[in-house]
């Protein structure tokens, strides 16, 4: 990729992602709804979250939560391979046949259980999570390479620290906030649980 991350954010059109009555907010910056109680997250928290997460071309990159695909683009667009973990098996197919038809052919789709991560291509460099964790899942951190970094929401439903996770060259992990956010909740054995 041959912009800036804000270049590519810019050119980005985010309607491409929405495929209900949503679409005619496409350039709102906030959170829209994109069905199964999941949302696009806003713009510029996105941009945000992918500046401080740094994908570099050399990079393997853990996504949680593919939701529309949005965020998957913009981490695609600059990382070597994403590899993006979805529990809802519509929402996946949906951003799998969008992204494809964007010409992404570095991005692995999984459809299961964002919380555990998808331990059989780690470890990642970076790891991006885009649900709401009641607690940093020490499998998400097992999966991280040393000298990696991981964005992820923590805190209680309604209400989150977003953390900038560092675990340095000898395994040891440190985390700093970031800002306070809103994000659905992750679901699964190390998230909240899978029915609500």
């Amino acid at each position: 990729m041959h912009c800036s991350i804000e270049e590519y954010y810019r050119r980005l059109d985010r309607s491409l992602f929405i495929d209900n009555i949503n679409k005619n907010w496409a350039d709102l910056d906030r959170p829209l709804p994109i069905g199964f109680g999941q949302t696009i997250s806003q713009p510029s928290l996105v941009l945000a979250m992918t500046r401080q997460l740094n994908p570099q071309s050399h990079d393997r990159i853990l996504e949680i939560g593919t939701g529309s695909g949005y965020q998957t683009a913009l981490l695609a667009a600059f990382a070597q391979e994403v590899f993006t973990v979805e529990r809802i098996a519509e929402l996946s197919h949906k951003a799998r046949q969008r992204l494809g038809q964007m010409g992404f052919e570095n991005i692995r789709y999984k459809i299961g259980d964002g919380s555990l991560g998808w331990p059989e291509f780690g470890p990642y460099d970076k790891i991006m999570v885009t649900a709401a964790a009641a607690a940093i899942p020490d499998e998400l951190v097992r999966q991280l390479e040393p000298g990696g970094r991981m964005i992820i929401p923590v805190g209680s439903p309604g209400m989150q620290e977003l953390l900038l996770v560092k675990r340095n060259r000898r395994g040891q992990v440190t985390s700093r906030i970031l800002e306070h956010v809103v994000f659905v909740e992750l679901k699964g054995r190390y998230g909240w649980s899978a029915d609500g």
